[in-house]
């Protein structure tokens, strides 16, 4: 496949796919031409790598579990189930962290910037503020 072809297949900009070919986390073979040429087996690990980050997880982390494959093949759905076990305290963290901003969304958020003195609730004295910058009652201590 061309670029354009694998962009279109994979809903993934070519420049992406580029930057993913840069990382490694990706192959191309080339044409006579130079032009870069995609085994139809490279749409495996396109979605792979976006489904990865949609947990979370980095591209540096990706490239890793791609390279820990034998001979660099595309993930199969067993590699995926024993990779993504690895990630599944990851994805359980930001359920909960979601679920907590769902159950919270109406009230403050937890960070002070509401109101940074006079929050007497969540953050009387503004004591969050001595944490550090951000949101502080939402994020894992």
């Amino acid at each position: 496949m061309t670029i354009g072809q694998l962009a279109a297949r994979s809903g993934v900009a070519a420049s992406a796919l580029r930057y993913y070919e840069r990382l490694g986390l990706i192959r191309a073979g080339r044409t006579g031409g130079n032009q870069r040429r995609y085994e139809r087996a490279e749409l495996r690990r396109v979605a792979f790598i976006r489904i990865a980050q949609q947990v979370g997880v980095s591209l540096e982390e990706i490239r890793e579990a791609l390279d820990s494959l034998p001979e660099s093949r595309t993930p199969t759905a067993a590699d995926w189930a024993q990779l993504s076990a690895t990630w599944r305290n990851r994805l359980d963290e930001r359920i909960r962290l979601i679920e907590k901003l769902r159950d919270n969304l109406t009230g403050c958020i937890g960070c002070g910037c509401l109101s940074l003195q006079k929050c007497a609730l969540y953050n009387a004295g503004d004591a969050l503020g001595a944490e550090g910058p951000g949101a502080r009652l939402m994020l894992p201590r």
